[in-house]
């Protein structure tokens, strides 16, 4: 049985340094795609070396949606991406093309696929105390914390996202500060079902992975090697000379970002920063890797045992065999 929606979308994840700009870039020579960046440091402007950002050939090349959206001084929300990214797929395929969603932010796929449920909206003075606890005490301290008031959402967040376990906090600290506001409505479904899609058509879920753990290694030691060579320091010199930006933002908090921020402080020394920054994107593969083992109906290939045209070719015969 064939899918009834042509433009159906396709979603190609995985680890960060597996291949999977190439692999898109592939895809698009041979499907009708426009590329929708999922990922949380893509939408900040000036984070471009750090962040292994599209270069203009290509993008005009091919179109790029997500990219650019806002200064690194605003916090980028996964509710911001659901609106931004649905938005970005119905006028794609309301130009009859295929949405190629790509990217490494694993929460943003699952959000977009099954929608957010229904949370307390950001408290700022809350929110500031967290951080500043985060700065004073640790993180752990602050997961630890989490752990005894949701045990659930302490298993499901990794102790060192410090964004995550300190929004998941914020909104158990909000509920317990206001007992008579109730949260917002979820919509009504049926119990354990999820809420309504934020795409149409029958999604086409493409993971992208090393068989060999010290193959992805290399790769990601390598990618950090070539941002440094492109001028990653400088670009890192040039936020931080802005004046404006709090080191507790996301955009300066993202991998690499931290490292770079505290080598140019003084606190790391180059060879220091250069291995924690290789590590902590070792550290972000691994949880991507565990997010993808997660999700359903996923046709995962392997980069370093297959060659890229090779693996295009497998995903392109899929998509249209499914549209008949």
């Amino acid at each position: 049985m064939t899918d009834a929606c042509p433009t159906s979308p396709i979603f190609l994840l995985g680890p960060t340094a597996s291949g999977k700009t190439a692999l898109a870039e592939e895809l698009a020579r041979r499907l009708p795609c426009e590329i929708v960046c999922v990922d949380s440091a893509l939408v900040y402007r000036g984070l471009d070396v750090g962040t292994a950002k599209p270069e203009p050939a290509a993008r005009a090349r091919v179109p790029h949606h997500l990219v650019d959206l806002c200064d690194p001084s605003e916090i980028y929300s996964a509710a911001r991406f659901c609106a931004d990214a649905a938005r970005a797929i119905g006028e794609i395929q309301g130009r009859g093309r295929v949405p190629l969603l790509v990217g490494g932010t694993m929460f943003y796929f699952r959000a977009l696929e099954h929608g957010l449920k229904a949370l307390p909206g950001a408290d700022p003075e809350l929110r500031g105390a967290l951080e500043a606890r985060t700065r004073r005490e640790g993180l752990q301290t602050l997961h630890d914390e989490l752990r005894r008031l949701d045990a659930a959402a302490a298993a499901r967040i990794h102790p060192h996202d410090a964004q995550r376990v300190q929004r998941a906090l914020e909104v158990r600290l909000s509920a317990a500060r206001r007992p008579g506001e109730r949260r917002a409505p979820a919509p009504t479904r049926k119990p354990g079902a999820p809420e309504a899609p934020l795409v149409r058509g029958r999604i086409q879920r493409v993971g992208l992975d090393c068989a060999e753990r010290a193959c992805l290694h290399q790769r990601i030691a390598r990618r950090f090697e070539r941002m440094l060579a492109a001028g990653f320091c400088g670009e890192v010199a040039r936020l931080l000379l802005r004046g404006d930006l709090d080191p507790a933002l996301p955009s300066l908090r993202a991998v690499g970002y931290r490292q770079m921020r505290l080598y140019l402080y003084g606190r790391y020394g180059f060879e220091e920063m250069r291995l924690r920054a290789i590590c902590a994107t070792r550290q972000l593969a691994k949880r991507q890797l565990t997010w993808m083992r997660r999700m359903p109906r996923l046709d995962v290939y392997f980069s370093d045992r297959c060659d890229l045209s090779q693996i295009a070719a497998r995903i392109e015969k899929k998509h249209r065999s499914r549209h008949g």
